[in-house]
């Protein structure tokens, strides 16, 4: 299903948002338009099917060491080799253009006990088509083969829509509707996205699904959104940290939903909250080096913007109820702790004191929810964690996460840092459901949609079944 320069302009502009005319969807209605895995089932023998793949991974020594997002792919996969499918997978590994999937494609392998040969070089970006070398290679494998494309972001396509203007889509729609053309011509025209992971705007998630006749959701993507991320949005306990400010979208989205009933903050965002909160209450707050405009080049620096945003968020979180469990000291880039923040100073973990406060309010939860259904979702860690003088508060806390689990509140984890600190300082039955991609639960549970759902889709609503 060729698509022209003018269509994909279109649809990035809706992909973007740019005409604020996207219908407000929920994540239900997203996933209730787009097809599943077996929506493909009637696909011959020998049909050839991208597979968009969550191969991001950093394999270990032994399989079942940091392959875990290759691990989840397993279903699909076997699906696709059951059905005798010409399975291509591709997808990126890492931000830079130069890390190369050569370790993820032998993994693979071994996970699925199957060769898994990596193609390098598939894409000449001069002329945006596709090597002949590799849709020959394509046709000439057999059913049931799986084949892997070297790391997509090599190429700047695929990155164009990351920091891409409204102004700059008119230029962009022509290469990137190419690029999509070329994938349906010469890889495949059936369409499957594994890659749970994947929420930044890759054109591989977001681009390449227009020009596809057929699209679906992988079986362990599906379950995920269904299943753990559908009850997340029920959650009455939160607990967000992390070094950058605009996480406070996705806190503002969830209190919006009116479920959250006590919130626990810690890092950048802590900071935001601290001093909308004391300037609420007539007081002050210095948030150190976080505040400086020498440093808001940094990824901690908190602009002016975000301490309105933060005082709106107080403002209307007591108006409806909700407790705000805020940081009381913290432990400084020098190592001490202490309860107030010098100009100069920068945070870098919560206090003793701080944490002594998590576990009461933690117990004070317990309490007003014992014996009702309820659910706490936790993201993020508490200071620079990677580093033992910052890493206290965060490894006080994931003790708390299994307290909460034994007296029956379901415990939700994002992935990334949060799901290392509790593989280091728990376990992963401490908790109910850990999340293998920290960044695109917050985009299901917070204020912008998945990109890649967003694509799935408009594909399907554009798609016409095979006769």
């Amino acid at each position: 299903m060729s698509v022209t320069a003018e269509e994909m302009l279109g649809w990035c502009r809706e992909l973007l948002d740019v005409d604020n005319c996207r219908a407000e969807r929920s994540l239900a209605d997203y996933l209730a338009g787009i097809p599943r895995l077996g929506s493909l089932s009637e696909l011959p023998s020998g049909s050839r099917v991208l597979v968009r793949g969550d191969v991001d991974a950093k394999p270990g020594p032994d399989v079942g060491q940091g392959d875990i997002r290759l691990r989840s792919m397993g279903e699909s996969l076997e699906f696709g080799r059951k059905s005798g499918w010409k399975q291509i997978l591709f997808g990126h590994r890492g931000r830079k253009p130069e890390e190369t999937l050569a370790k993820v494609a032998e993994r693979l392998g071994e996970i699925l006990q199957c060769d898994v040969p990596l193609l390098d070089d598939w894409l000449d970006e001069s002329t945006m088509t596709i090597r002949d070398a590799v849709a020959e290679r394509i046709e000439s494998s057999p059913p049931g083969t799986i084949l892997m494309l070297e790391n997509t972001r090599r190429y700047a396509i695929e990155r164009a829509l990351w920091k891409a203007e409204p102004d700059d889509l008119a230029d962009l729609s022509g290469p990137l509707a190419k690029l999509a053309n070329q994938f349906a011509e010469k890889v495949a025209d059936s369409y499957v996205h594994e890659a749970l992971s994947a929420g930044s705007l890759d054109a591989s998630s977001t681009v390449v699904p227009a020009a596809m006749r057929r699209v679906a959701m992988g079986a362990y993507e599906s379950h995920e959104f269904e299943g753990p991320m559908s009850r997340c949005l029920s959650s009455e306990l939160v607990v967000f940290s992390g070094l950058k400010a605009d996480k406070l979208d996705d806190l503002e989205a969830m209190i919006a939903r009116g479920k959250v009933k006590m919130v626990f903050v810690a890092g950048s965002l802590a900071m935001a909250l601290r001093k909308a909160a004391a300037q609420l209450d007539g007081g002050s707050f210095s948030m150190g080096v976080a505040e400086d405009a020498d440093h808001q080049d940094q990824p901690y620096f908190i602009a002016p913007a975000r301490i309105d945003q933060a005082r709106r968020m107080v403002e209307q979180g007591r108006s409806k109820g909700i407790e705000f469990v805020l940081p009381v000291d913290f432990v400084l880039q020098d190592g001490r702790a202490a309860r107030e923040i010098g100009p100069a100073d920068q945070q870098l973990d919560i206090g003793p004191e701080t944490s002594a406060l998590f576990e009461q309010k933690i117990g004070e939860f317990i309490a007003a929810h014992q014996g009702r259904k309820t659910a706490a979702f936790h993201n993020g860690v508490f200071g620079k964690f990677e580093e033992p003088q910052f890493a206290e508060g965060t490894k006080r806390f994931v003790g708390q996460l299994k307290r909460l689990k034994d007296v029956g509140v379901a415990v939700y984890v994002g992935g990334g840092e949060g799901g290392a600190a509790l593989e280091k300082y728990g376990s992963p039955d401490d908790v109910t459901h850990t999340f293998t991609a920290g960044g695109t639960v917050l985009n299901a549970l917070g204020s912008e949609p998945v990109p890649y759902l967003v694509a799935l889709f408009m594909a399907a609503r554009q798609a016409q079944p095979s006769s």
